[in-house]
C-alpha cells in the first residue's frame, strides 16, 4: 500500500535573533505512522512539533495538512500534549474540566455523549477519583495524565506528544505504553522524547532532530550541517 501523507513539511526553516533553529526541513507524516522524535537539547524537537501544529510560523517553507484524497485541507483534528512546564498549574480549573476542554472543537456531540467521553477518558488515565481536584493540587505525574486525557478525548486523527513520560511513576509509564499501543491502531502519532525508551519499539519511524533533515533508508534524521573549517 502506498503511503498516504497526512502532514507535509516543506522546506521549513526557522530563525530567531539570527540563530538557525530549523534549516530546510522536509518530510511527510503518513497516516498510521508512529514517529518518535529525539535529539539533543536545543536541537529543535519541540519547535518542530509546534511548527507542525501551526502554533509557530516558520521563517521559510510551510506545513500542509492533507485529506484522505491527497488534497490539502485547512485543518486536522489533532490532539496535543505539551510539555508540563508550559502549563500554568495555578489556573483555577479541575482535572475533569481540563480533560473536557479537549472536546471544545468537536461538533455534533450532545451533553450525554460529552459526559460519557469524559468519564471514559478519566477512567483510561486513572483519574476518576481526582476528577474534581484543582490542577494546582495534583502531582506532576497526575497533571501529565490529565493533559494526556485532554489530548486523546477527541479521538484525534493525529496525536502529538511532547515528552509524555515526564513526571510519570513507573506504574503509569507502563500504563501509558498500553494506552499508546491501543491508540496507534487507529491514530497517527508523533512523539517527542529526549531519550529513546521502550516506547520507541512501537515506532515505525525515528527522527533525530538537530536543525537539518536528511533521509536515511526508512528513517528520517534531522542533523546539523557539517562544521565549517
Amino acid at each position: 500500500m502506498m503511503p498516504s501523507p497526512i502532514i507535509d513539511i516543506r522546506n521549513v526553516g526557522l530563525k530567531r535573533e539570527g540563530r538557525v533553529i530549523l534549516d530546510d526541513v522536509n518530510f511527510s507524516v503518513d497516516r498510521g505512522d508512529f514517529i518518535v522524535v529525539t535529539g539533543p537539547n536545543g536541537g529543535g524537537k519541540t519547535t518542530l512539533l509546534r511548527v507542525m501544529l501551526k502554533l509557530i510560523t516558520p521563517t521559510t517553507g510551510g506545513v500542509v495538512y492533507m485529506g484522505s484524497d491527497g488534497e490539502p485541507i485547512s485543518r486536522l483534528n489533532i490532539g496535543y500534549l505539551p510539555q508540563k512546564n508550559l502549563i500554568d498549574s495555578k489556573f483555577p480549573i479541575t482535572v475533569e474540566e481540563v480533560v473536557a476542554t479537549g472536546l471544545l472543537s468537536v461538533k455534533g456531540l450532545d451533553r450525554e455523549e460529552r459526559r460519557r467521553r469524559v468519564n471514559e477518558t478519566l477512567e483510561e488515565i486513572q483519574m476518576l477519583d481526582r476528577r474534581e481536584a484543582p490542577i494546582g493540587e495534583i502531582s506532576g505525574g497526575q497533571l501529565q495524565r490529565t493533559l494526556l486525557g485532554r489530548a486523546i478525548i477527541s479521538r484525534p486523527d493525529v496525536l502529538m506528544l511532547d515528552e509524555p513520560l515526564s513526571y510519570l511513576d513507573r506504574h503509569f509509564v507502563d500504563e501509558t505504553h498500553e494506552i499508546l499501543a491501543r491508540l496507534a491502531a487507529r491514530t497517527t502519532i508523533v512523539l517527542v522524547s529526549h531519550e529513546l525508551s521502550g516506547i520507541s519499539q512501537m515506532a515505525n519511524r525515528h527522527l533525530i532532530v538537530d536543525r537539518k533533515v536528511r533521509v536515511c533508508h526508512s528513517h528520517n534524521h534531522i542533523i546539523p550541517p557539517p562544521c565549517e573549517v
